[in-house]
Parts: structure tokens; C-alpha cells; sequence
């Protein structure tokens, strides 16, 4: 092959985002080179996600793109990564005839000696999908913020919900030992990041599969007062906590540490006790309340946000019930709601009771409803204050304003100061907030 230019397309959540960085790093350590077009590419990756139904359909989509750019130019190479190649890794040659590479999560390391199989044998096809983890730290990474970065702190899983695919496609829990997330982060820092964000499916159980010290949340909470001690690291930020394993020591320590953000994802999923049981998540709605309470009281001026799962198989009237009371309660400030789908090799997909798409929608909306009625009362409770935010860039809305982030995770659109430099990114500054929606907060540069 001549030219090796690469164009990748990521689906799904912040951990698969954090892998494409990882494979940018590798292909580019290997010598090939971006590209934004998809016809100019020789080689075609999807990095993929099979936690949600409406990640798959869009991947099925694209994949219709390829396979006429295959046909079109053969020698273009075609690789699936991630979750739904890892899924689906005894059938996806048969269901994708026109892939070369495959590979899972744990195999990233591996693509360069997967592309010299494929390229040096006519017709071959090459996969990877084994017991080999390679955590952030140990990979070439490529990032497309210069301020930000993500840093995994752990990969898989060992809770086994009922509806979740994670345990079986990223494999059991592994942390990365401290002093490694230390040492990458301290070189982030030297590349100009100042905020970071922990990576792990349940950060609360971090350092369990360690040996000595301290286990699980209070180990995750020293980790953090670790980080507070490197020098011009501003922010620090975690996802995602699991209610059954958040414990007092997480609470204090987004309280005391001063390099910790005043927000938490707290993933609830139901506030039915009937169907928690069901998807198998190790707790109850009075014990996720009694988290919230310790937050708020901890912590007044935290954001918190969730997810919620409508339409789980079984779900009644009442229990829908039961998850918008326990949204009012917590007064979210947003929620990532999603209708359920049932996932291949799941606990939940042979479940009965399936809920009609009508139902499942109405109480969508319902839902959304409130937290967004919610989230405005939070955000317009911000009106007149002050905040301190870090400049990501030009504004999508033109018209000379900026956006950046509050240290509660939400997003503004502000005008800069009359006198001085326009801000720039990376630059943390007080902005005054004079308007706000349910979503975004606007303001000026004070």
C-alpha cells in the first residue's frame, strides 16, 4: 500500500472516545496519517458500541457507506473495533463479509500486526479478540483537546446488570496502579491539560483486584487527593460511580480536595424497587436517596446528573411512577434517558413483559419533561452569580462569543471582556452568568 491515510469513526460513550485516542496514537506511531474524507482513506475503522440499540443502527448505517467504498476501490481495508465487534466476534465476518479487521477493546496494541496480515496475504482477514489488556497509560494516545484529556483508572466490569453488555465485551475489573495514572497524568499536565477525567466503569470499586492499602472507594478518594498535589493540574473529574459502591469517603472528597469538580454522574436507572431488582442493580431507591441527601448536604452547590432506563421489561404504571417521583426528588440537573432495548446474550433479553413503543414513548416524554423542568429551575437559580470557567474555544453560535465549562459540568456561551486578549482556550476566568435554559447558561467575561 502506497499512501496510509486512516479515517475513523467512534460511536458510543467517553470510554470508547478515550480508545479512538488510543488507536489514533497507534496508527499514527505506525505511520499513517488522518484524513477527513472517507474516499481518500485506505483504511476504513469504526470503533463501535453495542451498549444501546440506537449506537448499533447508526454503526449498521455507515457500515452500508463502506461496503460501496470497498466494492469501489477493493485493496481499501475495512476494520470494526470495540464493543459490537468484540459481541459479535464468531459471526461478524459471515454478517460482514466485506471486513478485513476485527478486533475488541482489550486488543488495540495489536492493530498494526492485524493491518500487516491483512495487507501481505490477497483475501485474508485478520482478528483479534483475546485476553489482552492494555490500559491508557501503556498506549500511544493522540488527543483532539490540548486541555482536557481522559485518563482510565480502570477497564471492565463485575456488576452484571441485567440488561448490560459491558462485563462480557470489556472483560472483569482491572485498576491501574496509582503511581502509573500519577506519572500520565503529571506528563499531561507538562503537555498543557489542566483537566482531567477519570475513566472507569465504576470508579467506586477502583483498587479492589489491587493488593494492599486501602480497597474500593476510599482508595479511589485517596487517589484523588494524590492528584490534588500535582502542580497545575485546575480540574479533575470521574465517571462513572455506581450507587451501590459510593460511600462517605467519594462524598468528602468532593467536598475537601480542592482540584475536584462539584459534579457527579450517579447513574439511578429506575426508581422502582421491583424493577431495580430486576436489572440487578445492588440497591435500593431509598438507599440512592439517602446518596443524594449526603451530596447535597456535603456539597449545596453540586450538580448531579444520571441515567435512566424507561420501558424495562415489566415495568408498570407505578414503578414509572416511582422514577419520576425519585426525579423531582433529586432535582437532576440532566439525565441521559434512554428506551430500552434488549442487548444480545443479556440476562434481561429473555425477560417477559415487554413494554408496547407507545407506552415506552409517552413516558419518555414525560420524563424528559420533568428533569428539564428541573434542570431550568437549577440553571436560572445561577442567574446574577459569578462562575469560574474554563475556555474551550470559539462558540458554535458565532457573533464574537466563547463557550467554556463550569466546574458543575455545565456548558456557557459568553462575550468577552471589552478590554484586554480575547480568551483563549485552556485559560480558566470568572464569567458572570446573566441568562440560562435547561441545557446552557450565557453570560460575559467578568
Amino acid at each position: 500500500m502506497n499512501s496510509r491515510r486512516y479515517h475513523l469513526t467512534t460511536f458510543g460513550c467517553q470510554m470508547n472516545e478515550h480508545d479512538s485516542e488510543r488507536i489514533r496514537g497507534v496508527l499514527e506511531e505506525d505511520g499513517w496519517q488522518p484524513v477527513d474524507d472517507p474516499e481518500s482513506a485506505d483504511l476504513l475503522l469504526f470503533n463501535t458500541c453495542s451498549v444501546r440499540e440506537s449506537a448499533e443502527n447508526r454503526l449498521l448505517g455507515r457500515l452500508g457507506e463502506a461496503r460501496r467504498l470497498k466494492n469501489e476501490r477493493p485493496d481499501r481495508l475495512i476494520a470494526l473495533a470495540g464493543c459490537f465487534a468484540q459481541s459479535r466476534q464468531s459471526e461478524i465476518f459471515d454478517q460482514l463479509p466485506f471486513l478485513d479487521i476485527a478486533f475488541g477493546p482489550r486488543n488495540i496494541g495489536e492493530l498494526p500486526e492485524l493491518i500487516d496480515a491483512v495487507s501481505t496475504s490477497t483475501g485474508s482477514r485478520a482478528y483479534s479478540f483475546d485476553d489482552n489488556p492494555s490500559l491508557s497509560g501503556a498506549l500511544p494516545s493522540r488527543r483532539l483537546d490540548r486541555h482536557r484529556a481522559w485518563v482510565q483508572v480502570m477497564t471492565g466490569c463485575t456488576n452484571f446488570c441485567s440488561y448490560c453488555v459491558v462485563p462480557s465485551v470489556r472483560g472483569p475489573e482491572r485498576s491501574r496502579k496509582e503511581l502509573n495514572i500519577i506519572d500520565e497524568v503529571k506528563a499531561l499536565v507538562d503537555d498543557g491539560v489542566v483537566e482531567v477525567t477519570l475513566l472507569g466503569q465504576n470508579v467506586n470499586s477502583y483498587g479492589l483486584d489491587l493488593e494492599g492499602g486501602m480497597a474500593g472507594d476510599r482508595r479511589f478518594a485517596s487517589l484523588l487527593a494524590e492528584l490534588d498535589a500535582i502542580e497545575g493540574l485546575q480540574r479533575v473529574r470521574f465517571t462513572t460511580s455506581h450507587p451501590k459502591d459510593l460511600s462517605p469517603a467519594l462524598v468528602e472528597a468532593i467536598r475537601d480536595v480542592p482540584v475536584v469538580c462539584e459534579h457527579i454522574h450517579l447513574p439511578v436507572q429506575s426508581g422502582s424497587n421491583r424493577v431495580l431488582e430486576r436489572m440487578n442493580r445492588g440497591y435500593t431507591r431509598e438507599h440512592y436517596l439517602k446518596l443524594i441527601d449526603s451530596l447535597y448536604t456535603a456539597v449545596p452547590e453540586i450538580a448531579i446528573t444520571t441515567d435512566i432506563i424507561i420501558g424495562f421489561p415489566g415495568e408498570k404504571e407505578e414503578d414509572f411512577y416511582r422514577t419520576m417521583t425519585l426525579a423531582g426528588e433529586c432535582r437532576f440537573d440532566g439525565a441521559f434517558t434512554f428506551l430500552y432495548s434488549a442487548r444480545t446474550g443479556t440476562e434481561a433479553a429473555a425477560l417477559t413483559g415487554l413494554i408496547p413503543p407507545g407506552t415506552m414513548k409517552r413516558r419518555m416524554g414525560e420524563l424528559v419533561g420533568l428533569i428539564q423542568q428541573t434542570a431550568l429551575a437549577k440553571n436560572e437559580s445561577l442567574v446574577g452569580t459569578t462562575a469560574e470557567v474554563l475556555v474551550e474555544g470559539a462558540s458554535r453560535h458565532g457573533g464574537g462569543q466563547w463557550r467554556g465549562r463550569t466546574r458543575t459540568n455545565k456548558i456557557i456561551n459568553f462575550s468577552a471582556a471589552e478590554t484586554g486578549e480575547p480568551p483563549a482556550a485552556g485559560l480558566l476566568t470568572p464569567v458572570q452568568i446573566d441568562s440560562a435554559t435547561s441545557t446552557t447558561l450565557r453570560g460575559r467575561q467578568d
